[in-house]
């Protein structure tokens, strides 16, 4: 993740408060990226056969995780205003509606028996995440409340954070750690 952390220009504590913003976003945009990250490399790891479409729906993905920067630097340079912070939720309300559709492709390709479909059942975390950023995009744009729909940003990233062994066990058994 290419986001510049400037080194502060002291020696006390007082000098890391303007770097402040930087480091508390790239934080969260480094933990959302390590998310996404590892949950696509278990999901590809069902994959058996890959089409054009999966191609795409994976490039589709990428492209919003590789807005993440930009998204997370600005909304760190203008200490996390209305605006920025919409535009943050829109770019992970848009990486998550393009990790379910590659979702949907591959199932698409492999089935309603396929160890990814097993894997993933109902997938509340899933489901859950879009509702979750809208709520928080809503927040932030009205300028009701930046630490609500922060909050919400950093609630789903601790949802997702707890490692889901859903395709782990799915693919190796419950013994696999």
């Amino acid at each position: 993740m290419v986001l510049e952390l400037k080194v502060p220009h002291g020696t006390d504590l007082a000098a890391l408060q303007p770097v402040l913003p930087f480091f508390i976003a790239y934080i969260l945009s480094f933990i959302y990226l390590g998310i996404y990250w590892n949950n696509h490399h278990h999901m590809l790891h069902t994959v058996k056969n890959v089409s054009g479409g999966i191609l795409w729906a994976n490039l589709h993905l990428l492209f919003w995780l590789s807005l993440v920067p930009f998204s997370t630097g600005w909304m760190a340079e203008n200490h996390f205003a209305p605006l920025t912070l919409t535009l943050y939720g829109v770019n992970l309300l848009m990486a998550a509606i393009s990790y379910f559709i590659l979702q949907r492709m591959i199932l698409r390709l492999h089935g309603s028996e396929s160890l990814l479909k097993k894997a993933i059942g109902n997938d509340l975390k899933g489901k859950a995440s879009p509702i979750l950023y809208i709520t928080a995009i809503i927040l932030s744009y009205f300028d009701i409340s930046q630490w609500a729909a922060g909050g919400i940003y950093v609630l789903v990233a601790l949802i997702w954070l707890v490692p889901d062994k859903r395709i782990e066990k799915t693919i190796y058994g419950s013994n696999k750690e």
